[in-house]
């Protein structure tokens, strides 16, 4: 599969932008156990043309992690394609476009999935970005702003027409944030269209390697992406892959192997940022991670867990959890 001039190989999966997640640390992790391409977290463009310190921050990618994809939002053309050209001398393989964000900071402000409501513009943006840059543009959305709604049949074609390279669908609404369960039907549905010809990626609940293979199989998309799955969890993209390829599920990676990654997060986190906001930092990756999930009587541990200010504090209680939950994280 290719976008345009880069092979991604056969059924390749990528690392999904989120905010607050996939910071360059975390998405070098994932590309080491296995993503075939990785987002960063969303860039506001008009953040981008103020010249946001914090902002600037997100543009900044090691050649290690390519092929990488910068993604950007907003909601005014002209803002959109001055923020596309910066974008583009910071080296990026693919430029994406957000149409997708459903939280109410940014889709109540008409950009991410708010865009939803006013296509024209979406689709004027999307050609004025294709047309200012001379990398692959691609776009994120989703099937529609709500159930009565739902246009990406008719939307892909138009997105196509507007010389992106690429599709990944979400499949669920923006109303539907991240709740109840995506709906592949329509994004398989776009894969039927004969007069679409770019690639397709699908997104959302892709959980496992079974979730992910039957994805591929069943509606036959280019790629797959996988987004909150892999908070707490970068070691999926190897479970993942090894069935893809194999058709077996890949040994249970150790417990300790496990951890280390959890330690080495926690490590590269506050030596990007600094201790505290770090740890702030990696404290959704904590939560999130099935590694303490079944354990008994580890409530308590988990608040400490998650409001220990300090590495060596942190580091103290993820050793305690080996010594004495060892018996249940087999």
């Amino acid at each position: 599969m290719k976008i345009a001039n880069i092979d991604l190989g056969d059924k390749p999966v990528f690392l999904a932008p989120m905010e607050d997640v996939t910071d360059i640390g975390f998405r070098i992790m994932c590309k080491e156990f296995g993503a075939d391409m990785v987002y960063t977290e969303f860039v506001s463009s008009d953040a981008l043309i103020r010249n946001v310190s914090k902002t600037q921050r997100k543009l900044h990618i090691d050649d290690v992690e390519r092929p990488v994809a910068i993604q950007i939002y907003g909601r005014e053309v002209d803002a959109m394609v001055e923020a596309a050209k910066i974008v583009e001398q910071a080296n990026p393989d693919i430029l994406d476009i957000n149409f997708g964000c459903p939280v109410k900071r940014v889709a109540g402000k008409g950009a991410g999935a708010g865009m939803l409501r006013d296509i024209p513009k979406m689709l004027e943006i999307t050609k004025a970005v294709v047309d200012a840059v001379n990398i692959p543009v691609t776009v994120k959305t989703r099937l529609g702003w709500d159930c009565e709604s739902k246009i990406i049949v008719e939307l892909a074609e138009q997105l196509q027409d507007c010389g992106i390279a690429a599709l990944a669908v979400h499949g669920r609404t923006r109303s539907q944030m991240y709740t109840g369960e995506a709906d592949w039907s329509l994004i398989g549905k776009i894969k039927e269209n004969q007069r679409m010809h770019i690639p397709i990626i699908g997104n959302g609940d892709v959980t496992s390697a079974d979730v992910a293979k039957e994805k591929f199989d069943k509606y036959g998309v280019d790629a797959i992406m996988v987004g909150r799955a892999t908070i707490g969890r970068p070691w999926i993209f190897k479970e993942i892959k090894h069935y893809l390829q194999t058709g077996e599920h890949l040994p249970d990676i150790s417990y300790h192997d496990k951890m280390e990654t959890i330690r080495r997060q926690i490590r590269e986190s506050v030596e990007r940022l600094d201790e505290y906001r770090g740890i702030l930092h990696i404290r959704r990756h904590l939560a999130a991670t099935p590694l303490f999930k079944g354990i008994p009587n580890f409530r308590e541990t988990r608040i400490a867990m998650l409001r220990a200010e300090s590495v060596e504090e942190l580091y103290g209680i993820l050793n305690n959890i080996e010594t004495d939950f060892g018996q249940y994280l087999l």
